[in-house]
């Protein structure tokens, strides 16, 4: 699936790097917990999350996640912004909750693995 379809399946605001859209997500990790994520995600993953700090991009860069939601309507920061933007990572927000994220993603055909990423049901 393209980062492109989860932006309008999540109703999300692309925030930067509009021309990563045809990045194609297989891995999803969603959480808070920057430390869980950094011990649980596959590379290549986009990343969901309510928390709003420039350790998200951090994190982000080091997985080389392909992109980054906010959910509740939750904006980055400016200075997140221009530190994605030099790493080329994508960011969305959405008003969607996690569960809803997560849902409306598992009705779009990602599905969790045995690691407890989701990835793309084939």
């Amino acid at each position: 699936m393209k980062l492109a379809d989860l932006t309008y399946i999540l109703e999300a605001e692309n925030l930067c790097c509009h021309h990563n859209l045809d990045k194609t997500v297989r891995f999803v990790s969603a959480g808070d917990m920057m430390s869980d994520i950094l011990t649980s995600t596959y590379h290549h993953a986009l990343l969901i999350t309510g928390l709003v700090n420039i350790q998200v991009i951090r994190t982000a860069e080091m997985l080389d996640i392909v992109g980054i939601v906010f959910i509740n309507g939750k904006r980055p920061t400016k200075d997140m912004i221009e530190l994605a933007i030099k790493k080329d990572i994508p960011l969305m927000v959405t008003d969607k909750t996690l569960y809803v994220s997560c849902g409306l993603l598992y009705e779009a055909g990602l599905q969790q693995s045995s690691s407890g990423e989701y990835t793309m049901g084939l």
